[in-house]
């Protein structure tokens, strides 16, 4: 009986502690789980994905930036993308599918102290081009790849 009526005091104690840490604005939800790129992510193209969540659309090929994706990818649901890239002052990495119906997969925002390299896996509607665009001394740098889907993972 103690047992039970002590972890109710703490579970209790805890609820009211955060509650009170919101209500006050000292511990703000977005703080805690990150900003959304609303615009980024609702974009239906590829310049509006890549503006909205590097904040420019103006990007160039660099031999710096290296996409390993694979050249057919069985399931749409699940294909393994990695990249990295070989320059300094690297503080943004973005993914992008090109032929999704939301072209941006994930962006990711990197500290100075992190080594560039994303490896995840994103979703393909069709075959498409996957562009991974970094953002280094304030300029974009992509790669490109054209990936092949046999089954379709977004709704396919």
């Amino acid at each position: 009986m103690n047992l039970l009526r002590r972890k109710l005091v703490k579970t209790a104690a805890f609820v009211g502690s955060a509650a009170s840490l919101v209500g006050t604005g000292v511990l703000l939800p977005q703080r805690v789980l990150g900003a959304y790129a609303t615009d980024a992510f609702a974009a239906r193209d590829v310049n509006g994905a890549i503006s909205g969540s590097l904040g420019s659309a103006e990007h160039s090929p660099s031999d710096s930036v290296k996409l390993k994706a694979p050249d057919i990818a069985e399931n749409g649901a699940v294909v393994p993308v990695t990249v990295s890239a070989s320059m300094s002052n690297v503080v943004a990495i973005s993914i992008i599918v090109a032929g999704n119906p939301g072209p941006l997969t994930s962006t990711y925002t990197l500290s100075s102290a992190c080594e560039p390299f994303i490896s995840t896996r994103v979703r393909m509607a069709k075959t498409s081009d996957v562009i991974a665009v970094v953002k280094a001394d304030g300029k974009l740098y992509s790669a490109t790849k054209e990936v092949k889907v046999t089954i379709g993972g977004c709704g396919g």
